[in-house]
């Protein structure tokens, strides 16, 4: 895919007034382009000037001296759609202290279908970020074919297709699935097509968490740019990786899967967390696909079924096979097993570890982390320069759970310790891959790069001391080294301390089509 370059140029020489100006920082402009000295020049919740800034009439000047000014970070995958809009975590404080200034909701398939009304809740009382939607097609289409493994008639493709295009019509980005989920997984080439289709006439994306991530990846890679070349729509994948040891440095085909399809013409990207586990549900992770139809009732229903039991359990060990390390997040009746693996809770009550995980999915299938990914597939995916970083994780608050620390670390982590520590990729690479790359690839216009004009969304970070704090161990902390975050042109985080600003926006997509 061609890189877009965009100077961003000083301003005229004569004096600007400004709110708010940021002084004697280094610009990472999330062009890619090395560092530069400058200063950045807000009024209201715009950027006004960018470069060597004369000063006219200013409301306050903030010392940037030391510090890289950066454009907010737009986390292209994430699962806030609940917590972004409930009262006691709108402020989204884990992804603000980050430097995270937009979220994007809808993906892997799960979230609002109704896009009007859920942005509308996002600006009836603001957020701590911005909130970019995608249409969620499991969502859509258990509205219409319910939780069934069933394949849609015209007549309900056409239901579905509608469906999206009111979505697209309210402000949605794109659609995302999530094809090893209920009911998503049961969809087919096809249906997939022609939905993906309507939204390219709109002008979005087609985003997905694909079919496989192990075994069958590059069939998996290669449906998803089918489905693109079929829509004539981009195509976004979601947290590239190869998962299970079996299948570490696969990710390279399927790498080269993109990069042929980009040679042909296709716009086709990616994103990544930096972090070697994933986290999901124990049903998506451990059961088939069709153990699952129905919903979760039906599910407990076949766990319970003797007959049945026996038929899941084979594709149920040899989930476990390729998943040795496997960590429960949070489990509510025993929760002593919180925070352990199942190999290690079978160990310790001398029990097979198929039995364990019976027992859990029985019981209430917590969420868990699955240690599956090599470090060398990590580092070569971040290099990619069509590899956007995005955490998958979610706005919460810190509680006992053992979440998967990508909610409190991601950016800092990968810009603090791959970027400036290990040297995996420059510095203002790993800027770009959070900043005007995830801009580019939904198609911001006044999003993702510091200049006169854009959306005044700025984070101010330390390169020396830019770092994450959370683990999988003490996955709530805090990460370092980021003192001023500036979401709408307000600051939500000062000193390095959360101001509890609900300035962010929803940010709706304009369709291409007329009304």
């Amino acid at each position: 895919m061609a890189v877009a370059t965009i100077r961003v140029q000083a301003q005229s020489p004569g004096e600007v007034d400004a709110d708010l100006l940021l002084r004697g920082g280094q610009i990472l402009d999330g062009t890619g382009s090395p560092a530069r000295p400058g200063d950045v020049a807000i009024a209201g919740d715009r950027i006004v000037a960018v470069g060597e800034i004369v000063p006219g009439k200013i409301g306050e000047t903030i010392d940037c001296t030391g510090l890289i000014l950066a454009p907010g970070f737009i986390d292209l995958h994430n699962h806030s759609d609940e917590s972004i809009v409930a009262d006691e975590t709108r402020t989204a404080e884990n992804y603000i202290r980050q430097g995270c200034t937009t979220l994007v909701t809808g993906n892997c398939g799960g979230g609002a279908v109704d896009v009007e009304k859920y942005l509308a809740a996002v600006d009836a009382h603001g957020a701590g970020t911005n909130v970019a939607h995608l249409i969620p097609h499991g969502s859509t289409r258990a509205i219409v074919l319910e939780r069934r493994q069933v394949d849609p008639t015209p007549e309900e493709i056409a239901k579905m297709q509608d469906l999206v295009d009111r979505g697209m019509r309210a402000g949605a980005w794109g659609m995302a699935t999530g094809l090893i989920y209920i009911p998503g997984a049961y969809a087919k080439i096809d249906e997939l097509a022609a939905m993906t289709e309507v939204v390219g006439r709109h002008g979005g994306i087609y985003a997905s968490h694909i079919r496989s991530e192990d075994s069958a990846l590059l069939d998996a890679v290669s449906e998803a740019i089918e489905i693109g070349r079929r829509a004539k729509t981009p195509v976004h994948i979601s947290h590239f990786k190869a998962s299970g040891k079996p299948y570490w440095g696969m990710v390279r085909a399927a790498a080269k899967l993109v990069e042929d399809a980009q040679s042909a013409g296709q716009k086709v990207t990616a994103d990544q967390y930096p972090y070697t586990a994933s986290s999901t549900s124990l049903e998506a992770m451990l059961l088939p696909d069709w153990a699952r139809e129905g919903g979760r009732e039906a599910t407990m229903a076949r766990l319970a079924d003797p007959v049945q039991l026996e038929k899941i359990r084979p594709a149920l060990q040899t989930a476990l096979d390729e998943r040795p390390h496997v960590r429960i997040v949070s489990y509510k009746p025993k929760p002593e097993y919180t925070g352990k693996a199942i190999h290690e809770i079978a160990a310790a009550e001398n029990r097979p570890q198929i039995d364990v995980a019976i027992e859990l999915l029985r019981d209430g299938s917590p969420a868990a982390i699955n240690f599956g990914m090599t470090e060398e597939d990590v580092r070569f995916v971040m290099q990619r320069p069509w590899v956007a970083t995005a955490s998958d994780g979610s706005v919460k608050a810190p509680s006992g759970d053992m979440v998967h620390p990508r909610s409190f670390g991601t950016f800092p982590r990968k810009i603090g310790l791959y970027a400036v520590r290990e040297k995996v990729l420059p510095l203002e690479q790993a800027v770009r891959s959070a900043t005007g790359l995830p801009a580019d690839i939904l198609g911001f216009s006044d999003r993702g790069y510091l200049r006169a004009g854009q959306f005044a969304d700025v984070v101010a970070f330390s390169p020396q001391e830019i770092i994450d704090g959370a683990t999988f161990d003490r996955p709530f902390e805090p990460p370092l080294g980021i003192p001023l975050v500036i979401v709408n042109g307000v600051p939500a985080v000062k000193n390095g301390v959360p101001t509890k600003s609900l300035s962010g926006r929803a940010l709706r997509h304009a369709s291409r089509l007329p009304p």
